[in-house]
């Protein structure tokens, strides 16, 4: 006889790729022009060109400096940073931070939206306590997730951002399950990479479905 599942009694989803259908392109210089142009504004002088180049650069001294096998850093911090050391004049590096991640994000935006299939399995799936946990920033996921109209319908949500490390590592979805408050043999993960999204929960005792084969299973 084959065992049966424990009854599933949360849903874990994770966020890109799974529910929200993204594109997004921080090498073009386009990006950095804009946002060069958009920080002159605030009192910050910096080139397209240098942005470019010290950005990625500052988030992996930032993650270094973290450590561990799957560091996160907060991308507003390593803003304010540059903004505090560009400065034509005195500004608050910590708001302007915050306001220099969005704009960023929205100068990189090229794609977003629902993934349709997916909003349809969580109205099938809603009734139990849901959440996400996402390799995302906090500081733009949330309003991503906000706009679109789901942010409301997860009882949890926990961004890498928020803790300092990101999936694969297991204390972050220990974190959400805490949170969540279901044992994990009662908790469903759905996600589209089969390491972080499938392979990880399992080890940790979770039951996951690739979110190709959650939309068969449960026919949206």
């Amino acid at each position: 006889m084959s065992r049966r599942s424990p009854r599933v009694a949360g849903v874990l989803f994770d966020c890109y790729g799974t529910l929200i259908d993204i594109l997004t392109d921080e090498r073009d210089i386009e990006t950095y022009r804009y946002l060069s142009r958009w920080l002159l504004y605030q009192g910050v002088k910096i080139s397209p060109e240098s942005l470019r180049e010290c950005y990625p650069r500052r988030v992996q001294e930032a993650a270094d400096r973290v450590g561990g096998r799957h560091p996160e850093v907060r991308v507003e911090e390593v803003f304010a940073g540059i903004c505090a050391e560009h400065s034509a004049w005195d500004v608050d590096a910590e708001r302007l931070g915050i306001e220099t991640a969005r704009t960023f994000r929205a100068a990189s935006l090229r794609r977003l939206g629902v993934i349709e299939k997916s909003r349809r399995l969580l109205d099938l799936l809603g009734t139990m306590k849901t959440g996400v946990v996402s390799n995302g920033q906090r500081v733009f996921s949330e309003q991503e997730l906000r706009v679109l109209g789901l942010y409301d319908r997860f009882d949890v949500v926990v961004f890498s951002s928020d803790l300092g490390y990101q999936k694969p590592d297991p204390r972050i979805y220990t974190a959400a399950l805490e949170q969540m408050g279901v044992p994990a043999c009662g908790v469903l993960f759905i996600g589209d990479d089969h390491e972080n999204d499938v392979a990880a929960p399992l080890r940790l005792g979770m039951q996951a479905l690739h979110v190709a084969e959650a939309w068969r299973r449960y026919g949206t």
